[in-house]
């Protein structure tokens, strides 16, 4: 699975920016860590430190929406992945 934004996916770009999810949490500052009430089946996280482009045509299920607080740590591991202040 992977976690990228709705208004890329629908552009006339071909390829996106995605973020990974893996079943494994470590804990890291680049993780964002995602449970059953955030629409996926068994607990992972989103690594932010292994970013990669993605093709759309990959991009075939939608699964689910992340909620304002995951958006939130989502943009404050990308912020330390990307070392953005």
């Amino acid at each position: 699975m992977v976690v990228s934004r709705q208004i890329l996916i629908a552009s006339q770009f071909s390829t996106v920016i995605c973020a990974p999810i893996y079943s494994k949490y470590h804990g890291f500052s680049t993780q964002v860590q995602l449970d059953i009430e955030d629409g996926i089946k068994h607990s992972s996280s989103i690594h932010c430190d292994e970013l990669v482009s993605l093709p759309k045509s990959m991009l075939t299920d939608y699964i689910s929406e992340l909620s304002f607080v995951k958006l939130a740590e989502l943009n404050d591991a990308l912020k330390v992945a990307l070392s953005i202040e």
